[in-house]
């Protein structure tokens, strides 16, 4: 039996996770489990990047004392965030998360110098103020100059690993400096940021082998002998691989930290209307593009419920939420106030104040105007994917851990008027283990890997009710006059 093992990296906590084929089916066994997140520091956010490899080092010696002596080993995590290393191939200063609110100037001053127009047409990414473009010109140039090269944060994590640098696609597309057209870094955009194409290492696909971890860590931490796959290092694009659909007539939801909704495509689709609705075409694996939009998502729950000193589970808060009648209070998701609120829940009362709404003043109001307006959300860019490329999806896919909720699932099933498939939750570690799959020859193509995940994990399906469609109509007319204001 071959193990396959997925270093699985979001913004509030890690994982390692061991993948078996079993009688036909891929088992899934958690190894190791970490908390994550920035802190804050004289007026910057931060990552603890040490602290991650440091956990990834004890994920992997807990992996041998469960007698996994040979394994790959793929990595994701989330994007645009960096690393710049010196001559000595040693990092230089902290690695900045990407709520910092550092870019706030840079952005204007971008765009002042080169219009987010031309930057769209080029790159077709969508306008984020933590995009990397942003976050290098924010950048002390003194560190700039003196880096020789940059590594986005899940390169940086493998460099630690192997000694070996690269640049993988699926993450180096989100950094709003790769054009379309040449599949590389555009001249243009690295001159206005002062930097040449040196200083980023070869385009890597998912899928390359990138050779085995530094025998010495072997040695000195007692770890397996891996051999390290490029896995899609972007976790949205891991995640999308690992949605367990057929055919071409379907969207996906990535719920996490943030909830991704989008079509996966063979080309991009970076017209002036995409640009104006504010869509990306991020590089997918095998050849693909994910053109999504990005919407706040359980980040928005995450913070209330730590508002409330985590007196309630997250399953607790979805029952609370089930007994406030819907729609009492609506909130603009993607505003950009509740990027890093000093409290989100006094953030919402407050936006629910300024918009002549009831405030919701119970955690499971609160609870209930976040997945009220998700659902509402959802539905908006549901339709608007389809004016945008012309493809009607019969089915939403909604992977990752929002599929754990219910509520929401099924409020977006009779809100959205779509058949919602939920699950499976652990969607992103089964996209990094399905490439390492197919480059060991375990199994053919993505086709096959998602035919594995359907025969393997349980999906529940969320059909609409066809019920409380007058409430709802008002409820998408009172959501769109948030959205236009």
């Amino acid at each position: 039996m071959r193990d396959y093992v997925a270093v699985d990296i979001g913004a509030s906590s890690g994982r390692l996770v061991r993948g078996t084929l079993q009688d036909g089916r891929l088992a899934l066994q958690e190894i190791h489990r970490f908390e994550n997140g920035f802190s804050e520091r004289d007026g910057h956010c931060y990552w603890d990047i040490d602290h991650l490899y440091r956990e990834i080092l004890r994920g992997l010696q807990q992996a041998k004392k469960l007698g996994i002596e040979r394994c790959t080993l793929g990595i994701d995590t989330w994007a645009v965030d960096y690393a710049l290393l010196d001559e000595k191939g040693e990092r230089i200063g902290e690695v900045y998360a990407y709520r910092d609110s550092r870019t706030l100037e840079a952005v204007p001053q971008v765009h002042a110098a080169y219009p987010f127009a031309r930057i769209y047409e080029i790159t077709g990414i969508q306008h984020l103020t933590f995009n990397t473009l942003y976050q290098l010109y924010a950048h002390d140039p003194k560190e700039l100059a003196a880096a020789k090269e940059v590594l986005l944060v899940p390169d940086y994590l493998y460099y630690l690993l192997s000694g070996r640098k690269m640049n993988e696609l699926t993450n180096a597309s989100t950094t709003a400096l790769l054009n379309l057209q040449t599949r590389d870094y555009d001249p243009d955009l690295l001159g206005l940021l002062g930097l040449s194409r040196s200083k980023f290492p070869a385009l890597t696909e998912p899928g390359t082998r990138l050779g085995s971890i530094k025998p010495e860590l072997v040695r000195e931490y007692g770890l397996p002998e891996c051999e390290l796959i490029v896995t899609a290092t972007h976790d949205t694009a891991s995640a999308v691989l690992g949605v367990p659909a057929s055919g071409a007539s379907w969207a996906y939801l990535s719920s996490g930290t943030w909830s991704l909704i989008g079509l996966e495509r063979q080309t991009p689709l970076a017209t002036p209307e995409a640009m104006e609705r504010n869509y990306t075409n991020e590089w997918g694996a095998y050849g693909t593009y994910r053109f999504l939009k990005n919407i706040m998502g359980m980040w928005l729950i995450q913070e209330v419920r730590k508002d409330y000193g985590k007196q309630h589970s997250y399953a607790e808060l979805v029952e609370l939420a089930e007994a406030v009648p819907p729609f009492r209070s609506l909130m603009n998701c993607n505003d950009d106030r509740f990027l890093n609120p000093v409290q989100m829940t006094e953030e919402i009362r407050r936006f629910c104040v300024e918009t002549g709404q009831p405030v919701p003043d119970t955690p499971g109001a609160v609870a209930r105007c976040i997945f009220d307006s998700l659902a509402l959300s959802y539905d908006v860019y549901l339709q608007e994917l389809e004016r945008l490329t012309g493809q009607k999806p019969e089915t939403l896919h909604i992977v990752g851990g929002g599929a754990n909720n219910g509520l929401l699932c099924q409020w977006t099933a009779d809100v959205a008027g779509i058949s919602v498939e939920a699950g499976p939750t652990e969607s992103t570690a089964l996209g990094n283990l399905l490439v390492q799959m197919i480059s060991s020859g375990a199994i053919r193509d993505i086709g096959e890997g998602r035919e594995l995940i359907r025969r393997s994990f349980s999906i529940r399906t969320y059909v609409p009710r066809g019920t409380n469609a007058d409430q709802i109509a008002e409820a998408r007319r009172r959501f769109a006059d948030l959205l236009a204001r």
